[in-house]
């Protein structure tokens, strides 16, 4: 074998059989060697992990709200990037609202790309967006590279972004499953939701009962029985209700081409610990009971979940109204892009899972439900992606030193394990002068 460009050697290395010894070497940028620890690889560059280290493949993200360009005051390509490579993030896609224009139509979409070229610095794919009226601009999208193709049932929370009515949601299904593609869906019934009790002021409880877990359940079934219809591959974004676990695994059994992710902060927070007021909570679907959030890490056990994402949804502080604490007016979204690896490994450590298992649901799964062929694993042939993880160190989170644009988080002050002490691109740390890669669907990375 030719000198390698780099060798990294970890006493501790997330493999995709487990936790091992080992040593990677990498070339132009891919692992071309996976071997042991001891194994006499050697590479112009050496690096050796320090014995509290692991090795761990790059995070995927497949769930972040960039909002550029648009909404840049909000976040942008620089500062959301810059946060997913501070906890090990090493790929985002970015979802097609909340930049303006939605990214609803190939122009739209090549002005995202433009404005994400020359800020990323770590890699970027995008989502198409399914709205009223694009039907026939869903396969233009499709071959221009996106992932898939998002969609709401109800009021996304801009005007810009409207949601499908059941017939409109049988037509995009039709339309993407002609060209298997995937359709991925903020599953909240409308009618539901409409016919809730309206959220009250600064009362969690009430925003609670605003979002109702039978609209989740509802709104699943709908998927899952039109997707049986028409064959449409599709996914169902940030499951904050257990309720739809047994609906989702029927589904399977059946057939239906079905997967399901769930967040950080559905399984770290608990409706009983909000306090009023504290609309830096605020998310939709909302945090729910701690019952609930347990039945949520069955699910990942059983493998009825299959990832776990930030969906990163920032906004400037005055949008989440702490003057006034009304969780009715505040905006929607949790800020976390940068603390998702730390946040899952505290809880999940706490019920006895690995790191290989917080590996195959932050790496491994999100990269392989979008179809990325190289990323998530620590194997010959894959971007020398990585995330050097210290397990056992832990930090109290200020939110003031978080790489996003706007300083609001509800994990500030909250002591967390693991610390992410370096993230490689392509086999070079991020940081060190490259630029991320625009990537599309189906190119070879």
């Amino acid at each position: 074998m030719t000198e390698l460009d780099l060798v990294i050697r970890a006493r501790r290395m997330i493999s995709t059989t487990g936790e091992v010894p080992g040593a990677v070497g990498v070339k132009g940028g891919r692992i071309v060697a996976v071997d042991a620890y001891d194994s006499p690889l050697q590479g112009a560059a050496h690096l050796e992990l320090a014995d509290d280290e692991v090795l761990m493949p790059g995070l995927v993200d497949s769930h972040v709200h960039v909002n550029d360009p648009g909404r840049t005051e909000w976040e942008g390509f620089t500062t959301a990037t810059r946060a997913a490579a501070a906890g090990g993030v090493t790929t985002i896609i970015d979802m097609p609202l909340n930049s303006i224009p939605p990214t609803c139509d190939v122009p739209a979409l090549e002005l995202k790309q433009k404005a994400a070229e020359s800020q990323a610095s770590i890699d970027v794919g995008f989502w198409g967006g399914a709205i009223p009226g694009n039907a026939e601009q869903l396969r233009p999208l499709h071959e221009a590279g996106v992932f898939g193709f998002k969609c709401f049932l109800l009021h996304s929370g801009v005007d810009e972004f409207p949601p499908l009515n059941p017939a409109e949601l049988e037509l995009a299904m039709r339309e993407i499953s002609a060209f298997d593609g995937l359709l991925i869906v903020h599953a909240e019934d409308a009618h539901r939701i409409d016919h809730a009790p309206p959220p009250n002021g600064a009362s969690y409880q009430d925003f609670l009962r605003s979002r109702p877990r039978e609209a989740e359940y509802a709104a699943v079934a709908d998927v899952i029985g039109l997707a049986a219809l028409t064959g449409c591959r599709v996914h169902i974004l940030h499951v904050s209700s257990a309720d739809v676990l047994p609906m989702l695994a029927e589904a399977r059994g059946d057939g239906v081409r079905i997967t399901a992710e769930t967040c950080p902060h559905y399984l770290t927070f608990s409706a009983e610990e909000i306090p009023p007021g504290a609309t830096q909570y605020k998310c939709c679907p909302p945090i729910r009971e701690a019952a609930n959030r347990e039945l949520l890490w069955e699910g990942l056990r059983d493998g009825l979940i299959d990832l776990v994402v930030s969906d990163h949804s920032p906004s400037t502080v005055d949008l989440k109204r702490l003057d006034t604490g009304d969780f009715g007016a505040a905006w929607g979204g949790i800020a976390s892009l940068q603390l998702g690896l730390p946040a899952v490994w505290t809880q999940a450590s706490r019920r006895g899972f690995t790191l290989t298992d917080v590996a195959r649901w932050m790496c491994q799964a999100p990269a392989e439900q979008t179809g990325l062929k190289h990323k998530g694993r620590i194997e010959p042939g894959y971007d020398a992606d990585f995330s050097v993880f210290a397990p056992d160190e832990t930090f109290v989170v200020d939110v003031n030193t978080l790489h996003h644009k706007n300083a609001i988080s509800p994990y500030d002050g909250m002591p967390l394990t693991g610390v992410v002490r370096g993230t490689w691109l392509r086999g070079e740390p991020v940081g060190a002068g490259q630029r991320g890669r625009l990537l599309q669907r189906g190119a070879q990375e």
